[in-house]
């Protein structure tokens, strides 16, 4: 049992991991794409609104 313990956490680690960076990228994309650069900037200028 315990290798089976050992394996399935290190299949969990390594997949893991993997998993973590590549949804860091996709999401660092996202931000950084150009389309998307108004979007952000109407959303950064929300708190100085005055309704």
């Amino acid at each position: 049992m315990t290798e089976t313990y050992t394996s399935l956490a290190g299949f969990a680690q390594t997949w893991g991991l993997l998993y973590f960076v590549l949804m860091f990228a996709v999401v660092i994309g996202y931000a950084a794409w150009p389309k998307n650069k108004q979007q952000f900037d109407d959303a950064a200028q929300i708190p100085f609104r005055e309704d």
